[in-house]
């Protein structure tokens, strides 16, 4: 499957808001990535057209299992990577900002290689 790194982002951030509260709402994740809610809205859309997320009336959005699985996918680098680069000396804030970019363009070998070295040493 490949997937945008927009819709990647997307769908990594409706599930760490869906960790941290009960519902998430296009105005959260407009809040939490800095974007403009019409912005948001064009995205939702094309995630629902997808098949990635849900909305139900109320207007709260929900991860589907096509969708669930990408947002676990990219967390999981995202948070491998973070404790990476933080391990190897870079401050904890670029480590996270460093890791939201290198999360979409890392090879499924590269990362893997990346993630059993990470394993290894725990």
């Amino acid at each position: 499957m490949i997937i945008g790194e927009s819709a990647e982002n997307y769908l990594e951030t409706i599930y760490v808001l869906t960790k941290k509260k009960s519902s998430v709402r296009s105005v959260d994740i407009a809040t939490e990535l800095g974007y403009s809610k019409p912005s948001v809205c064009v995205a939702m859309r094309n995630l629902r057209e997808k098949g990635y997320i849900i909305t139900d009336g109320d207007g709260l959005i929900s991860l589907t299992e096509s969708g669930m699985q990408i947002a676990e996918k990219i967390y999981q680098r995202h948070e491998t990577i973070t404790d990476w680069l933080i391990r190897i000396g870079v401050s904890s804030d670029q480590a996270a900002i460093d890791a939201c970019r290198i999360e979409h363009v890392i090879s499924h070998e590269s990362f893997e290689c990346l993630r059993k070295y990470e394993e290894s040493l725990k």
